[in-house]
């Protein structure tokens, strides 16, 4: 047993040796020397100039010399089939990644000019593979914003806009409620019930740009509609960008853009490309067809 015990403790120093190669490991996008804060309120919006981008270790390119222009105030979908690059220009965005050539600009000054950290706090984002926290209620939400953990009424706010709120007035200790299964007295949600405690997420922060990357794929399509609804109503003066494969939500955009093969091929209103009868009008009628 006791060479056994050896062996164990052989076998986990080789994790203990990953994780302090993870610790040293430091971030590759940083803040420029002199960066600047990011404008607000910002005025223009997002410009892609002739971005190209290329994953670490890929050979073949997700996008060569894409432009196009997200203006601030409109409400933005982006459609096209799996693989396409959506998630990826949702990354760019963030600077989670920088492109390969080409710039990105933002009220006619490239990201890279930015504060990262600053920037970033501009941005509220979920993406369709949100965390699932073993924390409060009230720590689930606040990581939007940690800033505002002690707010009750800036995380009620949220909830309230995500569609959170009825679901934590029933936990006998509401915000102060232990989620998951993990730690004694905790409770465990629903796939579509975590899905509206990680969007309350995104509401907390005040940004002025808000992206919904496919979060409420676990949502039945009413519930769905609802969040893009508020969604929509509450992103005035902001820019909005979703992502999302229903169709009965996209048409809600003030614009929609469809991505093929890294271009941006329709860019307009829903009646104005399903009038062309192109890729979106045969999308749509693909999916509306099995409704009818």
């Amino acid at each position: 047993m006791i060479f056994s015990l050896f062996s164990d403790v052989a076998d986990q120093s080789l994790f203990l040796h990953d994780l302090m190669l993870f610790f040293r490991e430091r971030p590759e996008i940083r803040s420029c020397k002199d960066s600047l804060l990011p404008p607000r309120p910002m005025k223009v919006g997002l410009e892609f100039q002739n971005v190209s981008f290329l994953y670490p270790g890929s050979t073949s390119p997700i996008f060569t010399g894409l432009n196009f222009r997200l203006d601030m105030g409109q409400r933005v979908a982006l459609v096209g089939e799996n693989g396409e690059g959506k998630t990826t220009i949702v990354k760019l965005i963030t600077r989670l990644y920088d492109p390969s050539a080409g710039r990105i600009l933002l009220d006619g000054r490239d990201l890279k000019d930015y504060d990262v950290d600053e920037l970033r706090k501009e941005i509220g984002v979920i993406f369709q593979d949100f965390i699932r926290y073993d924390l409060t209620a009230r720590e689930n939400i606040a990581v939007g914003d940690i800033e505002k953990l002690d707010d009750d009424a800036s995380i009620w706010e949220a909830s309230r806009k995500s569609n959170a709120m009825d679901l934590l007035e029933q936990f006998p200790t509401q915000l102060d409620q232990m989620l998951g299964r993990r730690f004694e007295g905790g409770l465990d949600l629903s796939g579509g019930e975590w899905q509206r405690v990680a969007l309350a997420r995104a509401f907390l922060r005040d940004a002025q740009i808000l992206i919904l990357d496919e979060p409420t794929a676990s949502l039945d399509p009413m519930a769905e509609h609802e969040v893009f609804q508020k969604f929509a109503d509450l992103t005035q003066d902001r820019l909005a960008l979703f992502i999302s494969h229903r169709f009965s939500t996209v048409r809600m955009a003030d614009r929609i853009m469809v991505l093929s093969k890294g271009k941006i091929i329709e860019d307009g209103s829903h009646d104005s490309l399903m009038e062309k009868q192109g890729t979106y009008s045969r999308l749509f009628d693909v999916q509306a067809s099995s409704y009818r």
